[in-house]
């Protein structure tokens, strides 16, 4: 097992002020970024994709990287098939990468249409792909649920989560959908502070308690639903919710 380490930094961006703190993480994990807007979550991505430097001497080691950034232009002036076969040729017609990959996110119909003419959804399947079919170490994937329902966002949770594993990778992803940060994390970063003024990266720590911290910063409890194991928030001021503010499990996580 491959063990990666970040140092303690700091990047101030105008007003907004942001520390690291250092960290460490393995392959095979995925890694979740937790915290309300203007927290500095893809300000941290780019600094591991090498895109931004610390303000302090100590900087991200040079990591192998694929990034998907959260804004998607489509200025490809050809079709879907011709930019996947232009950026990600080997992977694209590696038959595994297209049972994982490409066949779950449903892009057979897109092949043959312009990519600037795509919808915001279609655009994310594609993006994802693209993300997830460059060689490398670290996949840095930034709002990856952004346009897609509901299913397509548990179908892409799926294929990230399967990919990352049996590929022996890891993945740093910033999510704003719950129930879908939730399935894919394996660890968690979550962010204190004030949104655009001065945040805090805390170190990776396990789903259960960064959940919890993150969940009692925002006064909500969540829990899964008995019947269908599907997460839900609870009903503020609910009798669920009183219970599980009174024994400090907001992130309730019955055993699989």
């Amino acid at each position: 097992m491959r063990v990666y380490q970040y140092p303690s930094m700091t990047k101030t961006l105008g007003n907004f002020k942001l520390e690291i703190e250092g960290g460490e993480f393995t392959d095979s994990e995925i890694i979740v970024l937790l915290g309300q807007n203007g927290t500095g979550k893809t300000t941290f991505i780019r600094m591991l994709a090498g895109l931004l430097k610390s303000d302090t001497d100590d900087q991200v080691p040079e990591l192998h990287v694929s990034y998907k950034p959260q804004k998607i232009s489509p200025k490809f002036p050809s079709t879907v098939r011709m930019l996947l076969l232009k950026k990600i040729k080997s992977m694209f017609m590696h038959p595994q990468f297209q049972t994982d990959v490409v066949k779950p996110l449903n892009i057979d119909k897109l092949l043959d249409q312009n990519v600037q003419t795509l919808s915001g959804g279609e655009l994310q399947r594609v993006a994802i792909i693209l993300c997830l079919g460059q060689a490398a170490d670290i996949y840095l994937i930034d709002e990856p649920s952004a346009y897609l329902d509901s299913e397509q966002r548990i179908i892409a949770a799926k294929v990230i989560k399967r990919f990352i594993f049996h590929a022996k990778k890891t993945a740093f992803i910033v999510e704003h959908d719950f129930i879908m940060a939730t399935y894919l994390a394996d660890r968690v970063i979550v962010y204190d502070g004030q949104p655009s003024k001065h945040a805090l990266a805390n170190a990776p720590q396990s789903l259960l308690t960064g959940m919890n911290k993150f969940l009692k910063s925002l006064e909500i409890t969540f829990r899964r639903d008995p019947t269908n194991f599907r997460p839900r928030i609870n009903k503020a001021d609910s009798l669920k919710d009183k219970e599980q503010k009174l024994s400090g499990n907001y992130f309730f996580m019955e055993n699989n």
